[in-house]
């Protein structure tokens, strides 16, 4: 299994990227696909790295040379929505890992959610939050859907702040019940818009699961002693992290994801937190085999 930096070398074939961290997954985002004497063939489809081998039709390997598998029909489906904080802070880079930043590892975190989305046939659209607006695609099924998330996503760069309440609405309108809502920030901002639109998401029975990033040096204020950094959604100026600060730092921190923590359990959001150097396919497993939440 590729680890972070070997994916990094890879970043710019995302299909590439997805296929090797799937492979280690090997289930869904739900329940799955109905399965028994009630439930009626519908098509075979090209097998895909993580799809079960006994739902392989081997009669129809003998005769193509070619593996399917056979997709059954489902009583009913479920739409899932990516949600994506494209703030500037999640240009925020890592410190060990060359190349690698928090929007890189959220990007490619709900591509991996798309591509499972897909091979389940459920629908699936993106919200992105970057710069006071929301870019919207619609969810639909299918590889061509896949292929329109896959290049949405491509063109996300982390710009300006969150956008506020009344540009969040629509998006907020788009989600029909039942959906799962898996939501990539990191948090910083908080309470915020988004939080408050997650909370709302909730609040209309969605079973809403929340991925939040932070690097490395952000945990345990490894950032080098006496190197201006500046807030990249705020007007502050410059900071400078000295030795005697990093205490102080590490307990402000904790205080504020106890309050995220804190705040997801009160709505029943389910919170997974990742460093983005550690293995993605590590952090995908958490965050989608997190318990479902009650509806």
């Amino acid at each position: 299994m590729l680890q972070i930096p070997a994916l990094v070398a890879h970043a710019a074939n995302l299909d590439l990227v997805i296929r090797h961290v799937l492979a280690g997954l090997g289930h869904g985002i739900h329940a799955g696909r109905e399965r028994g004497a009630g439930v009626e063939f519908s098509e075979y489809r090209a097998y895909a790295p993580g799809d079960e081998w006994r739902r392989v039709d081997w009669k129809l390997l003998a005769r193509a040379d070619r593996y399917y598998v056979r997709e059954a029909e489902r009583d009913s489906h479920v739409a899932a929505w990516l949600w994506l904080d494209a703030s500037a802070s999640m240009a925020e880079p890592s410190y060990a890992v060359e190349g690698l930043d928090k929007l890189w590892f959220a990007r490619t975190a709900l591509a991996c959610v798309a591509a499972i989305a897909q091979r389940q046939g459920d629908a699936f659209g993106l919200v992105v939050c970057r710069d006071g607006k929301v870019e919207v695609t619609q969810p639909s099924r299918g590889p061509r859907q896949l292929q329109r998330v896959f290049a949405a996503l491509a063109r996300v760069t982390a710009s300006g702040a969150l956008p506020d309440e009344e540009a969040l609405r629509p998006a907020l309108r788009s989600a029909l019940s039942p959906a799962l809502v898996f939501a990539v920030s990191d948090c910083l901002d908080w309470p915020s818009p988004l939080s408050h639109a997650l909370k709302r998401l909730r609040t209309l029975r969605h079973d809403v699961r929340l991925l939040a990033l932070s690097t490395q040096a952000e945990i345990d204020a490894s950032f080098q002693s006496g190197v201006a950094y500046r807030d990249r959604e705020g007007d502050e100026g410059l900071h400078r992290l000295q030795p005697a600060d990093r205490e102080a730092y590490r307990a402000a921190l904790g205080e504020h994801f106890d309050g995220v923590a804190a705040a997801c359990r009160q709505a029943d959001i389910p919170l997974t937190r990742a460093r983005i150097e550690q293995p993605l396919e590590a952090a995908l497993r958490a965050w989608l085999r997190v318990p479902g939440v009650r509806g």
